[in-house]
Order: C-alpha cells, then structure tokens, then sequence
C-alpha cells in the first residue's frame, strides 16, 4: 500500500505545476481540450465510460462494469484478473459516459498528467487480482482520478464512483438506455405478477 502511494504521489509531482489550465467546454460535443466525442467510434475523451454486466446489472441496475478513457478516447478496463483491456471493453460497448474537466486536473500539463495516470494506473492492475467485491473496475478507475489528484481529492474509491456515475452518467443513445434497463423492468413486471396470482389463490 505505501508503495502504491508512493508511486501516486511521485506521477502527481513530477507533472504538477502550480497554476492550472482554464479550458473552455461551452459545447456538449466538445472536450475540454478540443477532442468530439464519437459515440459511432466509440470514443469518449477523458471520460468515466459505463456498460451493463449481464445477470448483475438486472438485478441491480445501478451496478456494471467501468473503464477510463485518455485523453484520445481509447477506454482502458480492469477487465479481469492481471488484464487490463484497451479499447474493447468488457461485456460490450458503453451504455453510459460520464467526461469530466481537464480544468480540474492540477498542472500545466493536464491532458499529460491524465493520460500518465489513466496508463500507470493500467500498469498497476496488469497486476492485481480481480476481486468483483474489494478490487475491481472501479477500483481502478479510481486509482486513476487519485494518481491525477482529480477535483484535488485523492479519495476516489468505488462506492464514490458507482453513485457518481448513477448521477452524472449520461446515455449513449435510447437503445442503451433500454439496455440498461428493460431487463430489470421485465423482471420487476414477471415479479409483480406471481406476486399478485398468489395472492389471489
């Protein structure tokens, strides 16, 4: 653990700076350091990208697999254990994005600091054994966001990010949407049902 921090706190020194960029992001379609968003190519720069997990997201529509995208848009996964996959995400293309502000990551060199830490914190779980409870796709989204220092906060972590994403997260398009949560809203209804009958006999 103090190694991890260590390496965290050396990647965050060596690009910090201390005046921060001012980017200007008036346009949905447009990141803050000029990259569109390409929902066909699936890209979605410095982004908190989102898809359901057959069987789980069902029966719990607010949990599913997470990956981070650099800068470019390439979306890096905790895919499974020792494997971090990039750009083919783990049980299919984003249903969800969520881009955040290069203007809130510290240093001159944001987009650099970003992409250093969406690739150290890959390099990291290249080594770790996935555990879907204690460390797992989001843990590694969060590894990155604290090796950057994003928002100033190095207190990132999985619960954070799961209802983050529930709020902030935006639909890729309404088939995703229905993907999200048309199998909940099935099982939700075949329920409602057998309860009814039954208590009706």
């Amino acid at each position: 653990m103090d190694s991890n921090k260590r390496t965290i706190s050396n990647n965050y020194s060596a690009l910090n700076d201390s005046s921060s960029s001012s980017l200007d992001n008036n346009s949905p379609a447009m990141t803050l350091g000029g990259e569109k968003i390409d929902r066909e190519k699936c890209r979605y720069p410095h982004s908190i990208v989102w898809t359901p997990i057959p069987l789980l997201t069902w029966l719990f529509p607010f949990i599913g697999h997470m990956g981070i995208c650099t800068t470019m848009g390439i979306i890096r996964d905790f895919a499974g254990p020792y494997f971090v996959s990039e750009d083919n995400m783990a049980f299919g293309n984003p249903t969800k994005y969520w881009q955040l502000e290069l203007s809130r990551v510290p240093g001159m060199n944001s987009k650099d600091l970003w992409d250093r830490s969406v690739h150290d914190a890959s390099e990291e779980y290249k080594g770790r054994m996935h555990n879907l409870c204690c460390d797992n796709c989001h843990s590694h989204v969060a590894y990155a966001l604290n090796a950057m220092r994003y928002d100033g906060s190095d207190s990132w972590n999985m619960v954070k990010l799961c209802f983050l994403m529930l709020y902030h997260g935006k639909y890729v398009s309404v088939s995703s949407f229905l993907k999200t949560w048309l199998p909940f809203l099935i099982l939700l209804i075949i329920v409602t049902v057998v309860v009814a009958v039954v208590k009706s006999v």
